[in-house]
């Protein structure tokens, strides 16, 4: 172990002697590894982080949650064998469904309605305008969980009742009081009707897929909510979420033979609901990235090839300058193994230092997008580790045929060259 150290350090001092020596000849060698490893990492982070951004928002959509509508939401809906025009035929969600899918679904642990539309806001002089309104009943912060910043979430009574209170989204609070702490207890204007403000939502920012947009939302309950909207086109949905440990394939072929049931189908009719299963949408998220992902080492590879060959180009006029020197190592008694993993080492240290600097260069790209465009790019351990082994085999491979010949060399002739 102590030899194996003192290997690495003496070749590690090789290279940066090399690198401080010659420092534009092994600037323009590794310049090819720097652009690879930019390239690859650059793009392997952005990707990571769009898909980490992406996937934390269809969780935020509910964990094990099944929406039940009569849209597919998934990409291929509306084309083939069943187009866009039969969706529309098919009937809305209704609210009575809801009890009855509470009675026969034993797998079900919380079911909810929920119906949307858009509508002008105001309080006083400040309006404001397309603000999305949710009509939602009482189990739909269990299956969607809503946080509360200033004041409390709706009350049992106050879904029961029907009473006017609402949520308001962070944005909505800011806009129209200034500060959102300011917004709870006061009172808006919705489509002619005062309601009350019982709490703010705590600010979600921006969202990639759309989602709830609950900075921008007023969530009421539904029994107020179908008294200023009109239910039939306000886009009923029903959410069901799983009980713990149950899969939501187990949920949703439960939920098919219910609905089936609820709508009176016969054996031979196909079926005019949707299940859209959160964690489909999320699966197919994964699979897309996968494509992208491959891209993006085509990429850095083209550039990787051309900066393996650089570091060998380097290592083949270290050897060559080196020859005598190598000659007086083995007429001392040092093995070709050691003259072998010194200069793998080298070639790899080498090829490391070249990863650095692209990595510093990914760091920078990353601090700068992200502050100006408000979207966290990030760069993981994974990523780093990723980058530092692609180094190292890359530098091995760089290595490995200047490392044989100078392991082979014969001291006689190598110090007579000298």
């Amino acid at each position: 172990m102590r030899r194996m150290f003192e290997i690495s350090l003496s070749s590690f001092k090789l290279a940066m002697q090399e690198l401080w020596t010659n420092k534009l000849r092994t600037f323009l060698s590794l310049f090819g590894v720097t652009i690879g490893i930019f390239c690859i990492i650059g793009v392997l982070a952005t990707v990571n982080s769009l898909e980490t951004n992406i996937q934390t928002e269809i969780k935020s959509l509910g964990t094990n949650t099944i929406f039940i509508d009569k849209w597919d939401y998934s990409a291929g809906a509306g084309s083939g064998d069943y187009p866009w025009w039969k969706y529309v035929k098919r009937p809305s969600p209704r609210f009575e469904e809801l009890q009855q899918i509470r009675q026969r679904a034993s797998t079900v642990q919380h079911a909810a309605f929920v119906i949307n539309t858009t509508g002008n806001v105001e309080v006083g002089d400040n309006l404001l305008n397309g603000v999305v309104l949710y009509g939602i009943t009482e189990a739909f912060p269990s299956i969607q969980p809503v946080e509360i910043q200033y004041g409390r979430m709706m009350t049992d009574a106050e879904y029961s009742l029907g009473t006017n209170a609402v949520l308001i989204g962070n944005e909505i609070a800011e806009k129209l009081f200034g500060e959102a702490e300011r917004a709870t207890g006061r009172q808006l204007t919705i489509k002619g009707r005062r309601v009350n403000v019982a709490g703010v939502i705590k600010k979600q920012g921006s969202q990639l897929i759309g989602g709830w947009q609950f900075d921008k939302s007023v969530l009421m309950n539904y029994r107020y909510a179908r008294t200023i909207m009109d239910e039939k086109r306000a886009d009923p949905v029903i959410l069901v979420k799983g009980r713990e440990n149950m899969s939501s394939k187990v949920v949703k072929d439960e939920l098919k033979g219910v609905m089936r049931s609820v709508h009176k189908l016969s054996p031979t009719q196909d079926d005019d609901f949707a299940l859209n299963d959160i964690n489909d949408f999320s699966d197919a998220m994964s699979q897309a990235f996968v494509s992208v992902n491959i891209g993006g080492w085509a990429i850095g590879a083209l550039s990787f090839i051309v900066g393996i060959f650089g570091v060998a180009n380097i290592m083949f006029v270290t050897v060559k300058e080196r020859t005598g020197q190598i000659g007086l190592k083995k007429a001392i008694g040092a093995r070709n193994s050691v003259i072998l993993t010194e200069f793998l080492l080298e070639s790899a240290f080498l090829c490391i230092i070249g990863g650095i600097i692209g990595l510093l260069l990914v760091f920078t790209l990353t601090k700068i997008i992200t502050s100006a465009l408000d979207f966290p790019i990030f760069l993981s351990p994974a990523i780093i580790g990723l980058a530092i082994l692609i180094c190292i085999i890359a530098g091995v491979l760089a290595g490995i045929i200047p490392a044989i010949r100078a392991s082979r060399l014969d001291p006689v002739v190598a110090i007579r060259s000298k």
